[in-house]
């Protein structure tokens, strides 16, 4: 034993400092390759080299269970619309659920003095309604031509006294809509003006479906007449919707879509689906999302989130954290985990709305798909469903995040869905109002471990051979106290165990 800790008290005692120069210097060297490679495949791949090794191989031989294959077997299966779909980056849309201007902006700012839209989003609508409810051929008509103009200007109570000078012109359609839009205070007010247009605007429709054929300008007329038409039933659906007569919203719903099933761009299944969802009718809304859930059409909040709600409702009433971690999720808690995570990776903002994390505002006329007004549009008609569903909200609270563990990184590439846009968080706030509202952005991944670690390790050795090639001598001190210190325990278990064994026995295990 003696012999022992003699030899080892000539080693370090030989050891000179420029063997502890190469030392540190040498393990710095290979920290920092180390690094220089987890950073390498973290930038490629997403994910770090040393975690993947030990999930991939160390934790199959530990016992531990692979859950990754459900995810990837999805991500093959069918929601790999990312490389498919090539979509403008920041197409802004019309919200589909669009609150009234005078019934319900007006009296919010009333209430609070706060503006909810900014002038950016008023102005992509006002450019909307020159497309929708205008022709070449308005000048024509003498209310139409002064409507016009109406959509044209920027001060509210010039539209509406325009919108009154046309009507004292004669029957306008557009007017109404006008005033049922910004003049009317009530929603009972806006539906009595809506029934108003109706009238006029069936008329008008009729008489254009007649002469649509006899040359351009009378297909421009038809064009403009549908949109106006199916703009004021899907308006008059939606106050019946906000009136409580929901059966009646949704017949109204259903027969505009089969009237008109072309027109996609106004988004009517949507209406439906939060009308169906009110109603707490699940069939129905998973017969439309069967048919409006699909790989060729574009995706949204309401079709992801839904189909999310959807597979929730089926377990989250018997949901246990503690219990899935002790046996593992069952088929279908891992379709509704699939589902929630589609749905977040489709858009990340929407979780900290439906969890109240974060304040609600009015949600503005336009959206972005995958942004923050989005996200602020469907939680502020559906948080009432998932409020309805027991347990809902406590499986997306214990589920959500861990989307991003999936999530490709950079963003530059996508799981589920095509990348998600950089340019977001710049349109959202032209749609948004940052004065009251703070624009929500998109979760940064955080750095693995293991780079962490590595980067720590680096650094400290590289200081430690930069120490020892100032201060030899003082290093060396410090080294050998380490050490001495390092085997203190060792030895003093040898010293017990030395005194405990006979002698004899104990020179016998020393020769062996």
């Amino acid at each position: 034993m003696f012999g022992t800790e003699s030899s080892l008290s000539m080693f370090l005692n030989t050891l000179t400092p420029k063997f502890y120069v190469a030392l540190t210097g040498t393990s710095s060297l290979i920290s920092g390759l180390i690094l220089i490679f987890e950073w390498w495949y973290f930038r490629k791949y997403g994910t770090s080299f040393i975690e993947q090794v030990s999930v991939s191989h160390l934790r199959p031989l530990l016992g531990g269970v692979d859950t990754s294959s459900p995810s990837n077997t999805s991500a093959s299966n069918g929601d790999a619309d990312s490389s498919r779909q090539s979509v403008s980056e920041c197409k802004v849309w019309r919200n589909p659920l669009n609150l009234f201007r005078g019934a319900e902006y007006n009296r919010y700012t009333w209430v609070t003095g706060r503006e909810p839209l900014t002038y950016y989003d008023m102005n992509l609508s006002a450019q909307d309604h020159q497309t929708f409810f205008t022709c070449d051929s308005d000048h024509l008509r003498p209310a139409d031509a002064i409507m016009q103009k109406a959509w044209r200007e920027r001060n509210p109570q010039a539209r509406i006294t325009a919108a009154h000078e046309a009507l004292d012109l004669e029957e306008c359609a557009t007017a109404y809509v006008l005033l049922a839009e910004e003049e009317a205070t009530t929603i009972v007010e806006a539906e009595k003006l809506f029934k108003q247009a109706l009238k006029v605007g069936e008329i008008c429709y009729r008489r254009s479906q007649q002469l649509q054929h006899h040359g351009a300008q009378y297909e421009a007329q038809h064009r403009r007449d549908t949109n106006v038409l199916v703009y004021i039933k899907r308006r008059l659906a939606m106050c019946s919707r906000k009136l409580g007569r929901t059966r009646e919203a949704v017949k109204m719903m259903r027969d505009l879509m089969k009237e008109f099933p072309l027109l996609s761009m106004f988004n009517i299944h949507e209406n439906l689906l939060e009308s169906l969802l009110e109603l707490q009718n699940y069939a129905d809304v998973q017969a439309v999302l069967a048919k409006y859930d699909d790989i060729s059409l574009p995706k949204s909040a309401t079709i992801c989130y839904t189909a999310a709600l959807l597979k929730a409702r089926a377990v989250s009433d018997k949901f246990s954290p503690e219990a899935a971690s002790r046996r593992g999720l069952s088929t279908a808690e891992m379709n509704a985990v699939e589902a929630i995570h589609r749905a977040v990776e489709f858009n990340p903002h929407v979780p900290k709305y439906l969890l109240e994390m974060k304040s609600l505002i009015l949600p503005p006329e336009h959206i972005l798909k995958r942004g923050d007004s989005e996200a602020i549009a469907y939680t502020f008609f559906h948080l009432q469903h998932w409020k309805r569903v027991e347990g809902a909200l406590n499986l997306l609270h214990c589920t959500w995040e861990g989307t991003f563990r999936m999530i490709p990184y950079p963003l530059e590439k996508g799981h589920l869905f095509y990348p998600y846009p950089v340019c977001t968080e710049t349109a959202d706030r032209e749609l948004l109002p940052t004065v009251f509202h703070e624009v929500s952005v998109y979760p940064k991944k955080e750095l693995p471990f293991f780079i962490l670690f590595t980067a720590g390790l680096c650094s400290f050795t590289a200081m430690l051979a930069l120490l020892t090639h100032q201060f030899p001598e003082l290093m060396g001190v410090f080294a050998k106290a380490f050490l001495s210190t390092l085997f203190a325990p060792l030895n003093f278990i040898m010293e017990k165990v030395e005194s405990i064994l006979p002698s004899s026995l104990w020179h016998q295990l020393t020769r062996i």
